[in-house]
């Protein structure tokens, strides 16, 4: 079972990632751009993830996944705590892949195959 302690750890292993505050809730940013949130209210996480893969899990395990709008945008609500720990690392390296500059994603990309 994941926890918001383990998001947040997980997020700033993340080259560029920061954490701070975004309506009292914990958030993870990477260039000045948000890839993940605590929702502490609903005790669920909220994440960019990649729009073709969000929408599969949204169809397949929608117990744990839920479409969130973000802005013109989609995001996830992600039932954290129906995820183990794996899973739950590979969703915020995903969801920061989407916020981060391409060089710095390609660069850790590479940094991971080597």
């Amino acid at each position: 079972m994941a926890t918001c302690a383990q998001l947040k750890r997980f997020g700033l292993a993340l080259p560029g990632a920061e954490f701070f505050l975004l309506m009292k809730q914990p958030a993870l940013r990477v260039n000045k751009k948000m890839f993940a949130m605590w929702w502490a209210p609903d005790k669920r996480a909220v994440m960019k993830l990649e729009r073709g893969h969000q929408t599969m899990l949204f169809e397949v395990r929608p117990k744990i996944f839920a479409p969130c709008p973000v802005g013109t945008g989609l995001w996830s609500y992600v039932e954290v705590a129906n995820l183990d720990r794996a899973e739950l690392k590979d969703l915020v390296t995903e969801a920061w892949r989407q916020a981060a500059p391409k060089t710095m994603s390609r660069a850790f990309s590479a940094s991971r195959t080597s």
